[in-house]
């Protein structure tokens, strides 16, 4: 996908990427930390969170990656990761039907505002399409004043199920793209 507005490329992603997940996700973490958000992802960098750089791996090498760069010069600036439902470890339901879940995303806070997250979903949009599957699901934080919900509405996704991992309030939000 191009996207003529900032030239952004999405690209299939894979374990060389997951340096620069790395990186843009704890970023993201002090980003919220001086936001004074704490609850969404902690305080600890995700390079430092117990099995995070684990995680990350298993993203690149056993789910669906994807890599957004900007201006063809190859340097990653967003990331999404695509299964076939909700992690494991979350307390939400299969869909009963086939699915694309989003996993992941997270994009480089030093280029925020020029529609990567939005570029990206549109891609999840058409890989869950190719793949003849009728439903795209995304799991987010709740907390704070809902921006991250909002965030997944504006591009066309709908809020189901609520619920609560210990003590940490999310969303499921799904869009139907058959």
């Amino acid at each position: 996908m191009n996207d003529s507005t900032h030239d952004i490329r999405i690209r299939p992603g894979g374990l060389a990427d997951a340096p620069a997940v790395l990186d843009m996700l704890d970023a993201a973490v002090a980003w919220m930390n001086g936001r004074g958000n704490t609850e969404q992802w902690g305080t600890t960098p995700y390079s430092r969170k117990p099995g995070g750089v684990a995680r990350v791996e298993r993203y690149m090498t056993e789910n669906v990656p994807y890599i957004a760069e900007l201006g063809g010069n190859g340097t990653p600036v967003g990331a999404m990761v695509l299964d076939s439902g909700p992690s494991p470890q979350m307390p939400i339901a299969p869909a009963g039907e086939p699915e694309r879940y989003v996993r992941l995303l997270v994009s480089d806070r030093r280029y925020a505002g020029l529609g990567i997250g939005a570029a990206l979903l549109a891609h999840a949009v058409e890989e869950t399409r190719r793949a003849g599957v009728e439903l795209l699901r995304v799991d987010c934080w709740a907390g704070g004043g809902g921006e991250l919900v909002a965030f997944y509405e504006r591009n066309g996704f709908a809020p189901t199920d609520r619920f609560l991992a210990d003590s940490w309030p999310g969303q499921v939000l799904a869009r139907r793209v058959g």
